[in-house]
């Protein structure tokens, strides 16, 4: 006991201020930081935009905060970027660089790199943007003890839109929604992007499915199905629900396409099966719901004669309202699902470019 209170004291004198002697204040200040000066990450640019297909330079630089130096050089430096998941607790490894060692991982082998356009640049380049690509990244950099990070958005250019299957409203269960966006050539759209799409004007009373598996829905124009006719306009959310049990619509988003979208000029209307084999028949393929939005938004693609689509559903796309083709607003319309066998349209089709 005598010897604990031996240490304290000395402990405690030690600690007490000399307001005579500021240099022996100032020399304890410089033993503090005798590990070196503090490493640094830096982003100039917290977002970035870019497009299906495009390459894209996500910025990330290192210093130290006392030194115009990149590195101390008695530590090799470990550059790594990973992807920030939605519930913020898992992250996906993309890129991994150390001294000589470079690693990629998953989707992004082959297509990621640093720039390193100097010692200290630590910027990731991603060529062959895919949809999936889009979201969150973290830049950390480690030397020794020391590390530091830099988180960078990485926004796609595109277009969300409202899904449902043939057999009607609020039919998916979260996974079901996930494959039925991929198979209309996109993905189920973040909350980012819906919020992005209803400040652009979109409105839909059906609750769907977001990528952080929450339900909701965008209102521009308050009424009494949707919320009422007194409730302010905005992204309405049901909260986040059971996966496999809940069953709601989906909002998918996609981007531009490497391709040929068009309206196929036959002498005749067809059926559904024979409107996939007019389209393989001129070196094309059936297009796809998420063809269709991506061609009329960002493509400003304008055809009144509705036509068969990969999913069995009917649509045309209209970007200059008129008389008898979507009067009141530029949109996709939609005619529904017909009868396969029976019923005739037109076709749009897709031919992808090598």
């Amino acid at each position: 006991m005598k010897s604990l209170l031996f240490l304290v004291l000395i402990s405690a004198c030690w600690a007490e201020p000399h307001p005579g002697n500021s240099s022996l204040d100032h020399e304890r200040i410089v033993h503090v930081q005798e590990n070196g000066p503090r490493l640094l990450v830096v982003a100039e640019q917290a977002k970035i935009f870019s497009h299906r297909g495009g390459n894209v330079t996500l910025p990330c630089n290192f210093y130290h905060e006392h030194t115009s130096m990149a590195g101390s050089g008695t530590h090799k430096i470990r550059v790594k970027w990973t992807k920030l998941t939605y519930d913020y607790l898992k992250e996906v490894d993309v890129f991994v660089a150390m001294g000589r060692h470079r690693k990629s991982y998953g989707s992004y082998q082959g297509r990621v790199s640093l720039r390193e356009s100097s010692e200290n640049d630590a910027s990731l380049v991603i060529t062959n943007i895919m949809l999936e690509d889009y979201g969150r990244y973290k830049c950390e950099v480690i030397e020794g003890l020391e590390d530091d990070t830099a988180v960078v958005t990485l926004n796609l250019e595109g277009v969300v839109f409202p899904y449902s299957p043939r057999l009607g409203r609020y039919n998916l269960n979260f996974h079901e929604a996930q494959r039925a966006c991929v198979e209309q050539d996109s993905v189920i759209a973040s909350f980012d992007q819906l919020y992005d799409a209803w400040r652009s004007g979109l409105d839909w009373c059906n609750a769907g499915w977001l990528s952080d598996g929450s339900v909701q829905y965008p209102i521009t124009k308050p009424r009494e199905p949707c919320g009422g006719k007194n409730t302010v306009p905005g992204v309405r959310n049901y909260g986040f629900w059971d996966k496999d049990k809940s069953r709601y619509d989906v909002f998918c988003f996609t981007s531009n396409f490497n391709g040929r979208f068009y309206y196929l000029i036959h002498p005749t209307k067809l059926t559904y099966d024979e409107a996939v084999q007019a389209c393989l028949k001129d070196g094309s393929q059936i297009a796809k719901v998420g063809q269709i939005f991506a061609a009329w938004k960002l493509l400003g693609y304008d055809r009144c004669d509705a036509g068969w689509l990969a999913d069995g559903s009917v649509r045309y796309p209209i970007s200059r309202p008129r008389k008898r083709c979507s009067p009141n607003e530029a949109a996709v319309r939609f005619v529904g699902f017909p009868d396969k066998k029976h019923k005739l349209y037109g076709v749009y089709c897709f031919r992808a470019y090598n």
